[in-house]
């Protein structure tokens, strides 16, 4: 019986860290938006006060070159394929002043 390692997270920066905003603006990426929802469940009990969230999806990575940088206090990427490994980190850090890049 052969057991399989789960795919690992790869996170830029500590999650919760840093967002003391009142409405954080959150950036989902990929095209499974109830996962990428899951990334957010829960967090307002963390930070001792409500919290709303303004979120903005979009389809793939390639879309992050149309945002400013730090438009977001948090991203939420799906993982995309290795060939655009190193562009999707490039354009998630400019954008976002936390990231997390997740498999589905």
């Amino acid at each position: 019986m052969s057991m399989s390692c789960p795919q690992p997270l790869i996170r830029l920066a500590p999650i919760t860290s840093g967002l003391s905003q009142r409405n954080p603006k959150i950036l989902l990426g990929g095209s499974h938006q109830p996962t990428l929802l899951r990334y957010l469940d829960g967090w307002p009990k963390r930070w001792g006060g409500p919290r709303a969230f303004l979120i903005h999806f979009v389809d793939d990575h390639q879309a992050l070159a149309r945002f400013a940088s730090d438009s977001f206090d948090m991203a939420v990427l799906q993982a995309p394929s290795a060939e655009h490994l190193h562009d999707a980190i490039r354009e998630l850090t400019r954008v976002a002043r936390q990231g997390l890049i997740t498999r589905r």
